[in-house]
Order: structure tokens, then C-alpha cells, then sequence
């Protein structure tokens, strides 16, 4: 009996134990709990009162934004035209090839006018003036006529551009209006040239009318019959600030833009946007010349937020002195 009063003894006491800890470590993690947080807690959104973001800025500046059409375009000589013979017959031989330079008056073909029981002299056919060989749509032994194109001489030392622009912009179009032309040959060159002539009509079954453009001056890399992309401008927007896209922040459609003021803290600005070209939107209200707007990192900001201008248009703000008499480095002395 005593025996078992000692087990039973035994495991009070362990079971006493086991109770004892369990509301030992209950009791610490409850005092955890109720420890405040690190950062206090504003409008039940966890906003970091004391936090500062860092940010991009642009200063707002009055600048033009240059609309554009871009099309495809030839490129052909200023001057060109194209060969006939004076009789039919046969191509029996032809005296260049294309890109050959000729002088007025060079026999370029002969032309065998001979039939089945009948033989005449070859007919020269000669070149009308001096340039260059740009086309050479025939071959020896081909049959034609006196309506038949032999060739086309042009001068390559002036080239052109001839394009087609839509419908929907002929009313842009002007004489003198310039263009960027680049060509697959040469992805990283851009060329410039300027609109020289307008089609006075509008082409029924493509809706497109087309312009000719002559270059700024002579490109040696440009060479006739290449492809090429013309970017034509067409109307600048000027007289406001222009604000890449990805700043607004679209609010129920209403757009915003923070304003950094001298003190680093921003300003949320509703504002008016107008035109856009390439990203960039005009800011037609809400932004004045000179101030300066947070262009990345704004998704994190609100009304008052304080911010680090790692873009360097704004100063950081100087900490204020401190008021608090202990902080004083002066000492008073007891007598």
C-alpha cells in the first residue's frame, strides 16, 4: 500500500510540474503580445509614419512634343526616264547592266529587226542622256516592241523618296515638312529629308496620296531602289509640360501627379492632360513650369509623404534643430 501511495505521489508531483510550465510559457507569450509595435500605426493602413521614399524626379518644363505618321517609302532618283526602241525585233546583244554609267548618245542594245526571208542591219538603241543604268527589264534573245521599255537611266546623284500617306492625314501635309528615313540596311542611321512635292490626288482603291521627299543632302549610303521607313511630322503640340505616362496615378478616371515641395514632402495635384506623343502626355493643369514631379516610385506615396529625390532636383530637407535644453553642449556651474 505504501508502495502505491508513493506512484501515486510521484505523478501529483509530475503532473504538477507539467502544469506549472505550460502556464509558465502561456504567461511569457501573452507579455510578448502586448509589447507595442516598432513603427506606430497611422489610419489602420500600416503606413510608416517616420518613412521616407525614395524617388525619381523630372522638373516640369514648357516642350514641344512632335506628332508623327510613319509609312513606307522607295527610294528613286530626282531625275529619270526610260528607254525605247526606234523598230521592233530581238534583243540580240545589250551593252549594260544595271547600275553602268552612261553618256549620252552610248548604244546601250541592238535590235534585230530580221524576219524569216528577210535580213536587216541591227538597230542601235542609244542612250538619251547622261546617268546611270537603274532598271534593265530585258534579256538577250527577248522579242520586243517599239512600246517596249529597254531600260531606265536616272542620275544617282540625287535621290528622292517616294511615300504614301493615309487618308486621314492629307490634311496635315504640307511642302517643306520634314521626315526621318531609315532603311533595313542600316537599322542605326537615321537620314532627314523634307516633303518637295504633294499628289494632288488621292489614290481611290489604296485611300493614300503620295508625296516625294528629297534628302537634306547627299547620303553615300543611300542607294536607289532601297526600302524605306519614313517617320513624317506632322503637328507639334508646344506651351505646356509634357510628363512621361507612367507618372499619373488614375484615380475613378481622374489623374494625379505628385509635386515635391522644397521642404521633401509632396503634394498629390490633380491635373488636366492633353495631347500625347510617344508616352508623353501634355499637362495642360496642375503643374506650373519649374516644379518638380516624382516620375518613379510614386505608387507608395500620399498626400504629405516625405521623399528622397535620388534624381537631385530637390535639395534634402535640413533637420530641424533641436529644442530640447539637454541637448545643449552649454553646461551650467554650481558654486
Amino acid at each position: 500500500m505504501e508502495e502505491e501511495k508513493k506512484t501515486k505521489s510521484t505523478v501529483g508531483v509530475v503532473i504538477a510540474i507539467i502544469l506549472i510550465t505550460v502556464v509558465a510559457i502561456v504567461a511569457v507569450n501573452l507579455f510578448k503580445g502586448k509589447k507595442k509595435p516598432a513603427f506606430p500605426m497611422s489610419g489602420g493602413m500600416g503606413r510608416n509614419v517616420s518613412s521616407v521614399t525614395s524617388v525619381r524626379t523630372v522638373i516640369a518644363e514648357n516642350s514641344v512634343l512632335h506628332d508623327y505618321v510613319v509609312t513606307n517609302g522607295e527610294i528613286e532618283t530626282q531625275k529619270s526616264i526610260e528607254v525605247f526602241p526606234s523598230i521592233g525585233g530581238k534583243v540580240v546583244e545589250m551593252k549594260v547592266s544595271l547600275g553602268s554609267p552612261v553618256k549620252a548618245g552610248d548604244v546601250i542594245a541592238y535590235i534585230d529587226p530580221s524576219e524569216p526571208g528577210s535580213y536587216y542591219a541591227k538597230s542601235p538603241v542609244t542612250a538619251p542622256i547622261d546617268g546611270s543604268i537603274i532598271t534593265s527589264p530585258v534579256k538577250t534573245g527577248q522579242k520586243v516592241s517599239m512600246s517596249s521599255v529597254i531600260t531606265k537611266i536616272g542620275d544617282i546623284e540625287n535621290l528622292q523618296v517616294t511615300a504614301k500617306i493615309p487618308e486621314s492625314y492629307i490634311g496635315d501635309l504640307h511642302i517643306g515638312q520634314k521626315a526621318e528615313v531609315s532603311l533595313k540596311a542600316y537599322p542605326e542611321d537615321v537620314f532627314y529629308a523634307s516633303v518637295v512635292r504633294i499628289s494632288p490626288v488621292v489614290d481611290p482603291a489604296s485611300r493614300t496620296k503620295e508625296i516625294i521627299l528629297n534628302f537634306d543632302k547627299k547620303y553615300e549610303k543611300v542607294n536607289a531602289g532601297m526600302f524605306a521607313k519614313v517617320k513624317l511630322f506632322t503637328l507639334d503640340y508646344e506651351g505646356y509640360p509634357a510628363i512621361k505616362q507612367d507618372a499619373f496615378v488614375n484615380n475613378n478616371d481622374e489623374y494625379y501627379l505628385f509635386v515635391v515641395k522644397p521642404d521633401s514632402k509632396v503634394e498629390k495635384r490633380k491635373v488636366l492632360r492633353g495631347k500625347n506623343v510617344d508616352g508623353f502626355y501634355q499637362v495642360l493643369e496642375g503643374v506650373e513650369p519649374g516644379e518638380v514631379v516624382v516620375v518613379e516610385g510614386m505608387l507608395t506615396l500620399y498626400e504629405g509623404a516625405e521623399v528622397k529625390d535620388i534624381s537631385g532636383n530637390v535639395a534634402p530637407a535640413t533637420p530641424k534643430k533641436s529644442e530640447n535644453p539637454a541637448d545643449s553642449n552649454a553646461s551650467t556651474k554650481k558654486d
